[in-house]
């Protein structure tokens, strides 16, 4: 059967029972790359994965031909692929459209002889207003979980790296449920086309994405009762579609029940309102709460000063300006060490970490970036890891000090430039915006 989050203590949630030498942390996006391919290369049984897109470049051709390569050698094993219907169908942001990837996965299938099933999820009739953010690769009975996409900075495989979380689990009965979950609610909907052969316009879909939409929004993993426990190192899968979801209802959950220690990772410094009223709440109750969020210069969207502007370059420079709110208001915790707000910068790479760590007997892994549009509009997911007796507790510190060692701790607000020292462009747009609200909109839009 299906599980349904309800709001219940934490130690009472259903998990799929775990060893402490089946996760493996990966400290960087080329292990990961390394580590996918190699997993790829000895796939028998199964490939799926959900990302939010398989990018045609140098990264995304080498992992779609070491999966071609997997399934020639073995005709039966089962591979699955599955990205957002519409990023797939447009090129990047700024960039012409003529050439996007579905039209690259047409013409792949085109010059292999065994099928590759790329499926187009639409979560929404537009993209703005939510698409598939889905993560978790099943290969075998292996999950590789991270908030990476497959493209050359999300693995490194060229100068610049975006720098994300890395994990492999191995665990049939996670496996299993994570690959039954694509399984009963993607691979056959009829909102839901391959994009690997011809596909209708969204336009002409639109009726079936909304009925598509409702079913997501009831969708849940299933944890069979005679494979689950609710005692001992484990792993819950949750996901969560729309406001109030079983996710968002997760994070706030495990806010609210730390006591001592708190870590959030999120590489958009714009949290809902619940989840700041709940951060407030803790710092209330005494705990540590760290925060490490990447530099404006280290957001994905950052553009250089010395390259074209573009409206999406005001973005991190929006959130920086929430983040220096923030401080303000919490400049004393920060000058007691109660509150510490970590930026990360490493050269000219880009910073995309999300998840948490409470009181070091829960760790949380997933795609959600924490912001009002994951809150909201984005199919999400996550993995919750129950470690009540810290058996994880030595690799979860080294991977909170691999990312803080490219970090510096905000010791006053002032550290964190104000609207008046940005670039003139920069300032006019977020003046203009901000006269008339519409940086609310962004907010919960972006």
């Amino acid at each position: 059967m299906a599980f349904l989050f309800k709001r219940q203590p934490l130690h009472r949630l259903p998990r799929f029972a775990l060893e402490a030498d089946t996760i493996t942390t990966l400290f960087s996006a080329e292990q990961f790359r390394q580590r996918l391919l190699t997993v790829i290369s000895a796939a028998r049984q199964r490939i799926y994965l959900s990302a939010l897109y398989l990018e045609q470049d140098e990264a995304g051709k080498e992992i779609l031909a070491a999966i071609h390569a997997s399934k020639q050698i073995n005709p039966q094993l089962d591979v699955r692929i599955m990205v957002d219907w519409h990023r797939a169908q447009r090129g990047r942001i700024g960039e012409n459209h003529d050439s996007c990837n579905a039209a690259w996965y047409r013409e792949t299938s085109q010059q292999h002889p065994v099928e590759l099933p790329i499926y187009g999820v639409p979560v929404q009739t537009r993209e703005l207003f939510g698409v598939l953010h889905l993560k978790g690769f099943v290969i075998d009975d292996q999950v590789l979980y991270s908030g990476a996409s497959l493209n050359n900075v999300y693995l490194h495989k060229k100068d610049k790296y975006r720098f994300d979380r890395y994990h492999l689990i191995r665990n049939a009965a996670l496996a299993n449920s994570m690959a039954s979950f694509m399984q009963q609610y993607f691979f056959n909907d009829e909102a839901v086309f391959r994009l690997d052969k011809p596909v209708p316009s969204t336009r002409s879909i639109r009726k079936e994405i909304r009925a598509f939409r409702s079913r997501l929004e009831q969708a849940a993993y299933t944890l069979p009762v005679a494979q689950t426990q609710q005692h001992g190192l484990g792993v819950t899968p949750l996901a969560g579609l729309g406001k109030g979801n079983p996710l968002n209802k997760l994070i706030l959950q495990l806010i609210s029940q730390t006591q001592q220690q708190l870590v959030i990772c999120t590489p958009y410094f714009n949290f809902p309102m619940a989840l700041v009223r709940a951060i407030n709440r803790a710092l209330r109750r005494g705990v540590k709460v760290s925060i490490i969020i990447g530099d404006k210069t280290a957001n994905d969207f950052f553009i250089p000063e010395s390259e074209p502007f573009k409206l999406i370059g005001a973005l991190p420079y929006l959130y920086e300006m929430n983040l220096r709110r923030f401080a303000k208001r919490h400049q004393r915790q920060i000058e007691q060490g109660q509150l510490n707000l970590q930026l990360w910068k490493e050269s000219d790479n880009s910073y995309h970490l999300k998840g948490m760590w409470c009181d070091h007997t829960h760790i949380l892994l997933t795609g959600n970036n924490m912001n009002p549009r994951a809150f909201r509009l984005d199919m999400e997911n996550a993995l919750l890891i129950h470690d009540p007796e810290q058996q994880l507790h030595g690799q979860s510190q080294k991977e909170q000090q691999h990312i803080l060692q490219h970090t510096c701790r905000v010791a006053h607000y002032r550290q964190l430039e104000s609207v008046r020292h940005y670039p003139l462009k920069v300032r006019t747009i977020l003046t203009r915006l901000s006269r008339v609200r519409i940086d609310r909109m962004l907010n919960l839009m972006l």
